[in-house]
């Protein structure tokens, strides 16, 4: 399966999220028992009410260039699991986006 699926006027992808993980970062693609490769992320605020998904999607922002208002979480908000979808990512977004192997 393919890290980045195209939808509509962007890209989505799944994104497993570490809250309460120390520091903000991107961790590169990880593999899950299923097969289906998913991008690791750590953020340092807590997954109380809305915390964590506010520093990921601030996270997201900042490393890929976009305004906050182009990431969506479209599934998975309360979960560890989501898929996130950037909506008019410019292709040095999704080139970094795939090559996310730091």
């Amino acid at each position: 399966m393919a890290r980045l699926r195209r939808r509509g006027d962007g890209v989505s992808f799944l994104l497993r999220l570490t809250p309460k993980g120390g520091r903000d970062a991107i961790g590169g693609w990880g593999m899950g028992a299923d097969g289906t490769e998913h991008l690791k992320a750590r953020v340092a605020s807590p997954p109380q009410d809305g915390k964590a998904n506010a520093a990921l999607i601030a996270l997201l922002a900042k490393t890929f260039g976009l305004p906050k208002t182009k990431i969506t979480i479209v599934a998975g908000e309360t979960a560890r699991l989501k898929t996130i979808h950037l909506a008019s990512p410019p292709p040095e977004a999704i080139a970094r986006l795939e090559g996310a192997d730091t």
